[in-house]
């Protein structure tokens, strides 16, 4: 049992990383009706904004995780002027092929930078962890869902309890409408990449202590992240969550207790039979046509 706890806690923290990055999915996909396949790249960016800002710079951790989380918000707006602006008018289908260009040019811009060496980066606390009974709650980890839960409250907040969640889930459903209104549909767009972008770049550097930063971090990240937004629902923001956590806690009980090798199959195994007997998600609604 408390091998079982143990193997629990960190799947649940690799699960919170996939659930973040499955947000930026999930907004993006509602507030603009496109799907961002350079997601993942976010995570890659953002961690290494924090190797510039911690081994370049030399600036405090936290410090360099604000600026870094700031850039983000930035680069987003950058991304969406690049990728999704100008193709706005010619459906979802040319944004996605953009926003697959723009994840292939991000790595090699990265690769061109850093070269293929991967870069190593010190936790956030100086302590190790700590021991609740018989389990080790290791800090990074622990941070990693601190951090997801804080940002999960916020968000619900936001499109709760504000004014400008309102509008922003007005977007989603309706842009003409939410643009009779007076709503500034554009405004409301560009905040949702840039915001995705910082969820996607805290993503990264929260795990980046845990996992080496590289160029390919990103893609398995998001691969996954999107095989939870499909598996709890597609576009669903619970089911975000829940299907990142799901699948964290998969493969961290897959490696343990099967194959450690195949570890990342177990997540595509959970996405497949996820496929073959509920193919709307944990949240999903049946969809039917009438002939």
């Amino acid at each position: 049992m408390a091998i079982f706890l143990q193997l629990l806690f960190t799947g649940l923290g690799i699960g919170a990383i996939y659930a973040l990055v499955a947000l930026g999915f999930v907004l993006l996909i509602r507030a603009a009706s496109v799907v961002n396949f350079a997601q993942g790249q976010f995570a890659m960016v953002g961690a290494y904004m924090l190797v510039v800002c911690l081994n370049v710079l030399g600036l405090p951790y936290l410090l360099s995780m604000a600026i870094s989380v700031v850039l983000m918000a930035v680069f987003g707006v950058i991304f969406a002027g690049a990728t999704y602006w100008p193709l706005r008018h010619r459906g979802g289908l040319p944004v996605i092929i953009s926003t697959i260009g723009a994840s292939i040019f991000l790595e090699n811009i990265v690769l061109f930078l850093y070269g293929p060496s991967p870069e190593v980066l010190p936790g956030l606390f100086d302590s190790p962890g700590i021991q609740v009974g018989q389990v080790f709650m290791d800090s990074q980890y622990l941070s990693i869902l601190v951090a997801a839960t804080l940002l999960v409250v916020l968000q619900y907040f936001i499109f709760e309890k504000t004014l400008l969640g309102k509008k922003l889930q007005a977007t989603s459903q309706d842009k003409e409408m939410a643009s009779l209104l007076g709503i500034p549909v554009a405004a409301m767009i560009l905040f949702t990449f840039s915001y995705s972008a910082m969820l996607g770049g805290i993503a990264g550097m929260l795990v980046a202590p845990v996992l080496f930063v590289s160029v390919g971090m990103g893609g398995l990240i998001a691969l996954k992240a999107f095989a939870a937004n499909i598996i709890g629902g597609y576009g669903s923001i619970p089911g975000a969550i829940l299907g990142g956590l799901a699948l964290g806690v998969a493969e961290t009980m897959g490696a343990a207790y099967i194959s450690v090798p195949y570890k990342d199959a177990f997540a595509f195994a959970m996405l497949l039979m996820f496929l073959a007997v509920r193919p709307q998600g944990l949240f999903g609604e049946k969809i039917s046509e009438k002939a």
